[in-house]
Parts: structure tokens; C-alpha cells; sequence
């Protein structure tokens, strides 16, 4: 998938989470090709910085280069029960309310939904870290689109 982003930020492995389109995006005529494919809250990859570059107001250095991004892997904690390395499975956020805890980020990863479906990429071990005294299994997934 083709996306714009700022020149100064245009980095091959790069990834974000699209946060969605500022106010002085509606009118740009680069809008199709810059934010309307990308999906508000997912996590994209940059894998390929293209030698293009456009005008852009919003960014720091006035610049966009044109990149190749596709959905970043995530690396998660989950209840690996039934799911293996290369496997399909439906997400399933852990239940916690736990608001302070330092692997919050790992439960409730961001680009990440309920039920989406991801592929399995990579186990890493179990994790045993877990505050509440549950046992996971910290992964590496991808959604499955």
C-alpha cells in the first residue's frame, strides 16, 4: 500500500500507528493517496522509502516522500492455547484492569483489535512476568488481511 509521510521520518522498518487525518488534510489534493488508505488505529510498516518527494504544510521540514507501507507485526502477550507458529486465530484481548501495570502495552498493543484476525509469526517464550500471576505467552502476530 502507497502512503505519504514526512520526509524527515521516511525510514525503511520505520512503524507507526495511524492516528488519523488532521483538519488541513480534507482539502490536500494528495488525501487519496496520503491518509484514505490507511485504517485510524492500525499499526503500518514502512518498507520501501520511494526517491518522490511533495510539498506538505502539517509535516516539520514542508516535505512528504512517497513510501510503501503493509501492516507492522505486533509482539503481544497472549493465551497461546491451540495456536502455533504460522497459524490463523482471532485476537483476544486479556482481561485486566490493572491500569499501572509496565506490560500494559503488551495486553492491549496498539494497532491491534478484538477479534481481528492475525497470523502467528513468532512465539517467544512464556512470560512469567505477569503482576496478577497469570501465565502468557509473548508473541510476535500480524493481522491476516
Amino acid at each position: 500500500m502507497i502512503t505519504l509521510i514526512g520526509k524527515n521520518i521516511a525510514k525503511e522498518g520505520l512503524s507507526f500507528v495511524f492516528y488519523g487525518p488532521l483538519e488541513e488534510c480534507s482539502n490536500c489534493r494528495f488525501k487519496s493517496s496520503c491518509v484514505d488508505s490507511l485504517e485510524i488505529g492500525r499499526k503500518y510498516a514502512i518498507t520501501e522509502v520511494r526517491d518522490v518527494e511533495q510539498k506538505c504544510p502539517i509535516h516539520e521540514d514542508g516535505y512528504v516522500k512517497v513510501v510503501n507501507v503493509e501492516d507492522a507485526e505486533t509482539t503481544v502477550l497472549i493465551d497461546s492455547k491451540g495456536v502455533f507458529e504460522g497459524s490463523s486465530f482471532a485476537f483476544k484481548k486479556i482481561e485486566c484492569d490493572d491500569e499501572d501495570c509496565s506490560f500494559r502495552h503488551l495486553c492491549f498493543a496498539e494497532g491491534i483489535k478484538e477479534d481481528d484476525k492475525c497470523i502467528f509469526v513468532k512465539d517467544l517464550g512464556k512470560f512469567k512476568d505477569c503482576p496478577k500471576g497469570n501465565s502468557f505467552h509473548k508473541c510476535i502476530i500480524k493481522l491476516n488481511r
